[in-house]
């Protein structure tokens, strides 16, 4: 009986079938970095707000001010007598009654001068010019609660790592594409719910789950690419890494359209539900049904492969060998079990953790530096795309090495060299950011790449999605490493990147162990 690797090859290892699901697949992409980098834009900081004195509303009412009006009473006195306070997070410790004078509300105070008047921090009661521009002013995520913004980033990663875990297990049991399907209705239906949340725990609740089955998305729809292919195609998995770029470079466009949060997250859930159309045109992996003793039913996708792809399989193709690799539920244990198996385990871990941890940061950095930041997102992803030519044009004549290791050197120099670059040159200082995510997103693609490489069938989505998710762990830090750090000094989570990429370039020059995987090898089928 011929193996599977020599049926695809003569039904065709990367003919038309394979390329029309890999384009219907790589879709995915976009919609996964729509939900990895929505953060940005459903959680802009609000241009103008201010804390509402207890009875202003009323009062405003009964003197029919306007919001400038209200807030030329209540902050501007503020503002003018104690310099030291922007009337955010601070209000005047007065309340206003039905006998304030709607001239000169403040005239009842006159024991105090402007200056002198007592304050008190604001709990509640914050009004903003656009109160549903984004979820900071739907849910008062500022002054002491702004770490809550940190919070839902964490959260949606901390569903990606409980997604790698269920969901990566479930594919290798269940099957890809029911996993694939079932993932991308719960993504948009939780989606929904995340937009129309009636409060702050429901939206972290749905927000994580939303991470969850978005993970089981992206995981599962890589894999089938990988596993729908010759070994010597499998590069497909970098070129699956362009559609994250695009919807990176699209997202900013979305946020520029759309002026609410609630219709930023309807735009980046509902394509979700396009994509069960893909239970009628997207097969099951025939490498997975095989390690499962499904050999009639792989042989009859591979006939339907050949077909599309104008083959013919030979009369003699009648049986596949089923996999010898015994079939079994995979366990954490199965990818420790070898001293080879557990090296590569573990080395690819830290590799996805670092990168991760880098990339996000980089990205969510882009939301507080000022600037243009529709622009500046867009170009940031743009840069992304040469990332993906240069490691289709080094990698199978250098290996995975030598890329891996200069990619990460880049990145950690850029991240210095940007951090005490002078703010009066922002060309300089954005061109030296830009080679920083140019860097580290050749190193997370190429970490891609090679933990698929390095598992058997058996094992591929399960040691994918734990290898991977390291890389959520280095999402949940991110937004508190970025966000914190930045308070004290705008700069600092830059140091922080550069010290995480030296490690690995110290790991890379004295411990050849680290970087033994990453060498060119025969790839598991």
């Amino acid at each position: 009986m011929p193996s599977f690797d020599e049926v695809l090859k003569e039904a065709g290892e990367f003919g038309r079938f394979q390329k029309r699901v890999f384009f219907l697949l790589c879709q995915t992409g976009i919609t996964f970095s729509f939900l990895f980098a929505s953060v940005v834009f459903l959680g802009q900081a609000p241009d103008d707000y201010w804390c509402r004195i207890p009875g202003a509303a009323e009062l405003s009412e009964r003197c029919g001010w306007t919001l400038e009006e209200e807030q030329n009473f209540t902050v501007l006195p503020l503002r003018l007598g104690n310099r030291s306070s922007s009337g955010e997070c601070e209000r005047l410790d007065v309340v206003w009654d039905a006998s304030i004078s709607c001239a000169s509300p403040l005239a009842g105070y006159g024991n105090h001068s402007t200056g002198n008047l007592p304050l008190t921090l604001c709990h509640e009661n914050w009004m903003y010019k656009q109160p549903h521009s984004s979820i900071v002013s739907e849910y008062n995520l500022v002054c002491g609660s702004a770490w809550m913004l940190d919070l839902s980033q964490a959260i949606l990663n901390l569903g990606f790592l409980a997604g790698a875990f269920t969901l990566g297990y479930a594919a290798d049991r269940y099957g890809r594409i029911l996993i694939y399907l079932l993932s991308c209705l719960g993504v948009g239906i939780c989606g929904i719910i995340v937009a129309f949340a009636p409060n702050f725990t429901v939206f972290l609740i749905f927000r994580f789950l939303q991470g969850v089955f978005g993970k089981g998305t992206w995981m599962t729809c890589y894999v089938i690419v990988t596993e729908i292919v010759g070994s010597d195609q499998r590069i497909v998995g970098i070129v699956i890494q362009i559609f994250f770029t695009l919807g990176i470079m699209i997202l900013p466009g979305i946020a520029y359209l759309v002026p609410t949060w609630q219709g930023i997250q309807l735009a980046i859930s509902l394509p979700n539900f396009l994509f069960l159309l893909y239970y009628w045109v997207v097969p099951e992996s025939p490498r997975w049904l095989l390690t499962r003793k499904k050999g009639e039913k792989a042989l009859k996708i591979m006939h339907s492969i050949a077909k599309h792809n104008g083959k013919y399989l030979s009369p003699h193709y009648s049986e596949i060998t089923v996999s010898s690799e015994e079939v079994s539920n995979p366990s954490f244990l199965d990818l420790v079990r070898t001293p080879r198996m557990r090296r590569n385990t573990l080395i690819l871990m830290y590799a996805w953790f670092t990168s991760a941890l880098i990339y996000q940061g980089l990205v969510m950095r882009l939301g507080i530096v000022g600037g243009n930041l529709y622009l500046d997102f867009f170009i940031s992803g743009a840069v992304e795309l040469p990332a993906a030519l240069l490691i289709l044009v080094t990698i199978d004549r250098i290996g995975r090495r030598l890329p891996f290791a200069i990619s990460n050197i880049v990145a950690g120099i850029a991240c210095l060299i940007t951090a005490f670059l002078p703010e009066d040159i922002p060309w300089l200082k954005t061109t030296v950011a830009t080679l920083g995510r140019l860097g580290i997103t050749m190193a997370f693609e190429i970490v891609y790449l090679v933990n698929t490489e390095l598992y058997p069938t058996t094992l591929r989505n399960f040691g994918v999605s734990l290898c991977s998710s390291l890389c959520d762990l280095g999402g949940i830090i991110a937004p508190f490493l970025l966000f914190r750090l930045a308070a004290i000094w705008l700069e600092l989570p830059l140091i922080i990147f550069k010290l995480k990429s030296a490690w690995v370039t110290w790991l890379k020059k004295h411990k050849r162990n680290y970087v033994r995987c990453f060498k060119t090898e025969k790839p598991y089928s």
